[in-house]
């Protein structure tokens, strides 16, 4: 049992033992709200000492071939609360990310790789995706992977502000600015992105937001459709979204803004060489919500690559494992990537 877990049932009991001998829904309320105040409290300093440990576990693992470090920029302000974007000079969310360059490069100039991370309030997980970006740097690729908001780890106020498909889309496109900024090395004409599930719909919305910032976009088991999602999840999932700090209305009230951060009602946007892969057995994003965007690319007239495995072991995980399937599903988007960036070679 986590620390954190245990202090919570200590604090618990504690509450159990003060509250005997009160009567009164008054005072049983209370008690409850405390306890859900305490248990969130409690839950954002686990995640704050996971991703600490994931931190030093990054520059442990990927130190000897790469230069890693942690760098944080500035994002753009928070909305306001009647969903207007935020007022210039009131900033105050500041994006972490891990950057990584390698130590060898191949060329003078080097391509980047800007890493959108997957799940909602997820995180840079190193015990996800160190081989992934291993790989990337072992082709020549600069990475940098941000923690944009509504990441955990970095307290309820940074937690709360997540703009799904939203202001998160533009914490994860000035990572590429921070990178361009700081290494000349790298090479502006040369940047593409890449993102599983939550992280695939950021990689596609970066790319029709900036297409001619990118040359290239991956986007695996990628989250689709917003409709589609919350009508196969539930209703604990359309709680989540129609949270007032997220969201705040359901699709029922609001399905405009739904389909505004959906990739697949915004395909007419893409100018960008689109590689998709999925999984016939994920259970995460189902495929009827991929089949929905491959849909919408092909009615709109994209050119687009996609990958459809059948039933392959891993669900949702499926090319992110350590299997031989696996690991051809990555030389797929490698070679992909390589088409259009070129890590090994110097572009005249």
């Amino acid at each position: 049992m986590k620390l954190g877990m245990i202090f919570v049932v200590w604090v618990a009991m504690v509450f159990c033992v003060s509250a005997q001998g009160t009567n009164g829904a008054g005072e049983t309320n209370e008690l409850a709200a405390r306890m859900r105040e305490l248990e969130e409290s409690v839950g954002h300093l686990d995640a704050k000492l996971s991703r600490q440990m994931n931190e030093l576990l990054w520059f442990q693992r990927l130190g000897d071939l790469a230069v890693v470090d942690k760098v944080r920029y500035v994002g753009p302000p928070p909305r306001g609360t009647n969903g207007a974007p935020g007022q210039a000079g009131t900033n105050e969310v500041v994006v972490s990310a891990m950057s990584f360059v390698p130590r060898k490069p191949k060329t003078s100039k080097m391509p980047l790789i800007v890493f959108a991370h997957g799940e909602i309030h997820g995180n840079v997980a190193n015990d996800e995706e160190p081989h992934v970006i291993r790989e990337l740097i072992e082709q020549g690729y600069a990475v940098i992977a941000p923690d944009y908001r509504g990441s955990s780890g970095y307290g309820a106020d940074y937690w709360r502000r997540i703009d799904y498909g939203g202001l998160e889309i533009e914490d994860v496109h000035l990572a590429r600015e921070c990178m361009l900024a700081q290494h000349r090395e790298i090479d502006p004409k040369r940047v593409g992105i890449v993102g599983w599930s939550h992280g695939g719909l950021i990689a596609m919305m970066t790319v029709f937001m900036h297409p001619a910032e990118y040359r290239a976009c991956y986007a695996g088991v990628p989250v689709s459709d917003l409709e589609e999602r919350i009508k196969s999840h539930g209703k604990e999932f359309e709680k989540l979204f129609s949270a007032p700090y997220h969201l705040g209305k359901t699709v029922a009230e609001a399905p405009e803004e739904y389909r505004r951060r959906s990739p697949a009602w915004n395909v007419e946007k893409l100018k960008t060489p689109l590689l998709i892969q999925a999984n016939t057995s994920d259970e995460d994003v189902k495929f009827p919500e991929v089949e929905k965007l491959m849909a919408a690319l092909k009615a709109s007239g994209k050119d687009f690559r996609c990958h459809i495995y059948t039933n392959a072991p891993g669900g949702h995980q499926f090319n992110r494992v350590d299997t031989g399937l696996a690991r051809e599903s990555r030389e797929e988007i490698w070679q992909f990537l390589a088409t259009y960036l070129k890590p090994g070679k110097q572009e005249r």
